[in-house]
């Protein structure tokens, strides 16, 4: 198989090519201002994945499930059913929740804890936010932390499904800051860390030169807009 690639676009919004060829959108919002413009035209997906309803995480959600689908979208079951009766094009089983697996043209899609606050931006119920774990077809693992604090339990998040790369939101105010995603890698287990959510607004002041100011032995993969890591 061939190395998979995450690649960021802006904000909390990655593409990720699995190994097996599959492509996969995680909290696409292609509307943000960090957005590469090459990026915000897909030319295909096969999976959507989203941790929570607030519409900087499910802004493109609908268009993509329109444009490529019907598709899989793995979310909370409430965010869901919220997102078919908003147009999203997808299958009738309903969304997990937190400890369901479900899984998606051959990868493997865990919802674990989070803690903040989820709801649309009218203020509908979307279920209880959550952090997504997703295993690829090689067996690796991805943690995607959406917009959480640290939290102690994060040390269960590692015991149990030993991510091989944290995603974690670093820019404060709306998340965690660089010194908690540090205390995060240390719960979590994890040697390698993309931080996202900084720099789309003045507000996400945190920056990943301080996230390597709070790891120790730890690969903080910080790419710009549009830049990917190989996983």
């Amino acid at each position: 198989m061939a190395d998979a690639t995450l690649t960021w676009l802006g904000h909390a919004s990655f593409r990720l090519d699995t190994p097996g060829g599959k492509r996969v959108y995680v909290d696409p919002w292609l509307d943000n201002p960090k957005c590469p413009d090459a990026e915000k035209d897909p030319e295909r997906c096969d999976v959507i994945a989203v941790t929570h309803g607030h519409g900087d995480h499910v802004g493109s959600v609908v268009d993509l499930s329109k444009k490529f689908g019907p598709l899989p979208i793995v979310a909370m079951v409430e965010l869901k059913g919220w997102l078919k009766n908003k147009g999203a094009e997808t299958d009738d089983i309903p969304g997990p929740n937190k400890g369901g697996t479900v899984a998606a043209e051959g990868i493997k899609f865990t919802l674990v804890n989070a803690f903040h606050s989820s709801a649309s931006d009218d203020g509908d119920y979307l279920g209880e936010a959550a952090g997504i774990v997703v295993e690829l077809e090689d067996g690796k693992k991805l943690y995607f932390a959406g917009d959480t604090c640290v939290f102690g339990d994060m040390q269960l998040i590692g015991r149990i499904y030993s991510p091989d790369v944290a995603v974690l939101p670093i820019g404060g105010h709306f998340t965690m800051d660089p010194r908690e995603a540090g205390v995060a890698c240390e719960l979590l287990g994890v040697k390698r860390v993309v931080p996202c959510h900084w720099g789309t607004f003045p507000l996400l002041a945190g920056t990943p030169d301080e996230l390597k100011q709070h790891t120790s032995g730890v690969e903080v993969d910080a790419v710009d807009p549009g830049g990917s890591v190989t996983l």
